[in-house]
């Protein structure tokens, strides 16, 4: 078994997960603006449980969105610096699919196929669809920016069989079916990160550090003050 070490800093939390023969160490923190302070110390900690140095790690996996823009270039350049040094590849995972493992580990394995959906701020929602074939996660619809409007649009034509992601919890309604399997919060982002990080070795999606970048799916990363202010102020 290899030596795997991951982050992710693609929401307000900040997970981290380090993967070794001998078990997994696993860190939940706040993130934000606190990540780029925070997630070195959490690294050298966890290889510290671990008992283990840097230049043992095989590969280097980081969320590559979509997410919070800060996050995820905060997330990339650590990965991209440490595998520099270190002469090793690292993992791009799709920080929704992440969101989808953990689904699938609080249904106990049951999970097999889901949109994932996650609050993107400014009225917006950054979804993608899923399907587990039994080893590895497939992704059936990209990850992309949708309104609630344009995303029940798309689910009118062809229905979710579940949904799972932050987004279920502040936009009332957003499921077209009340009896629908949900997931509106994760209960280890850490565990399944360390999941992601090791199916994606399995498959050999190890990449050149200067291959590896964030995935932005929105141009816009702010409102203006005028826009904050009418939204204020619409009813």
């Amino acid at each position: 078994m290899s030596v795997l070490l991951a982050l992710d800093s693609s929401t307000d939390s900040m997970a981290l997960a380090l993967s070794a023969p001998a078990g997994r160490w696993l860190h939940e923190t706040e993130g934000g603006p606190k990540a780029s302070e925070t997630l070195l110390p959490v690294l050298r900690e966890l290889l510290g449980q671990a008992g283990l140095s840097l230049d043992q790690v095989d590969a280097i996996g980081f969320g590559r969105g979509p997410g919070a823009f800060t996050g995820l270039r905060t997330a990339c350049a650590v990965a991209q610096g440490l595998a520099f040094g270190l002469g090793k590849p690292v993992l791009a995972l799709d920080s929704l699919m992440l969101v989808a493992e953990d689904a699938r580990q609080q249904s106990g394995g049951a999970l097999s196929e889901c949109w994932v959906v996650m609050d993107a701020r400014m009225g917006e929602i950054y979804a993608g669809a899923y399907r587990h074939d039994g080893q590895h996660w497939q992704v059936e619809s990209a990850p992309a920016l949708y309104s609630p409007a344009s995303l029940q649009a798309l689910w009118a034509q062809s229905p979710p069989s579940a949904l799972c992601g932050s987004a279920l919890a502040v936009f009332e309604g957003l499921s077209p079916d009340p009896d629908l399997p949900v997931w509106p919060r994760t209960r280890s982002r850490a565990a399944a990160l360390a999941t992601l990080a090791a199916s994606a070795w399995a498959q050999g999606l190890g990449e050149a550090p200067e291959q590896a970048m964030p995935l932005y799916v929105r141009d816009k990363v702010a409102q203006t003050t005028e826009e904050r202010q009418a939204a204020r102020m619409s009813p």
